[in-house]
């Protein structure tokens, strides 16, 4: 096959919520510092994922009740000040939530809306549906390219995308462009679809 010279570009879309989300961001953070990548990060959301489903465990359900907040402000913020703030706001969340292990959402919102520099009343979106039918489209192109039956993260690369990778702990250097490089070759492959194991391990941080 050919080598393609041209810079792939990369469609990531997470839930801040989710920490498996949050190690695959991490190393599509290695990624970009070794390979000429463009990334763009949109917001999916698992409590729209899991609506109306009867079936979730009970501790699951109250998780997907207080995910709203959160993406709800990151796609307020996108609204009012462009896609250059989702990112950093994704990554002032995240660094509380996972490794942070920080469970007070009000006050994890507050302090990363004040380190990214945005407005402290962007916060008040979280408790009403003021965005949300541009979080379901967000969310809806996202899993458009997927299907239902999976989660996130959902990570495309010149509009092929996946569920995943699910990987723990994030790749570093080499470890990191190979997964990367394996991934842009999968979406290559037309037909392709699936490759899974159980998982035996969690995030770690």
């Amino acid at each position: 096959m050919p080598e393609n010279t041209a810079t792939p570009v990369v469609d990531f879309w997470f839930d801040p919520a989710c920490p498996w989300a949050w190690m695959t961001s991490r190393w599509m953070d290695e990624v970009t510092q070794v390979r000429d990548v463009e990334v763009r990060w949109h917001v999916m959301s698992l409590a729209v994922l899991n609506e109306g489903r009867e079936d979730l465990p009970e501790r699951y359900r109250k998780l997907m009740d207080t995910a709203w907040a959160a993406v709800r402000v990151i796609i307020a913020a996108e609204r009012d000040y462009g896609d250059k703030v989702v990112k950093p706001l994704y990554d002032a969340l995240g660094t509380r939530i996972h490794p942070g292990k920080r469970s007070d959402l009000p006050a994890v919102i507050a302090e990363a809306l004040e380190e990214v520099g945005l407005p402290a009343d962007l916060a008040a979106v979280g408790d009403t549906d003021e965005v949300d039918d541009l979080l379901r489209a967000s969310h809806a192109r996202g899993i458009g390219l997927v299907g239902e039956d999976v989660g996130t993260p959902v990570v495309a690369i010149d509009g092929v995308g996946y569920f995943g990778p699910v990987v723990t702990p994030a790749p570093t250097g080499e470890a990191a462009t190979q997964l990367f490089d394996g991934l842009v070759a999968l979406t290559r492959v037309p037909g392709f679809y699936e490759l899974k194991r159980t998982r035996t391990a969690g995030p770690q941080f």
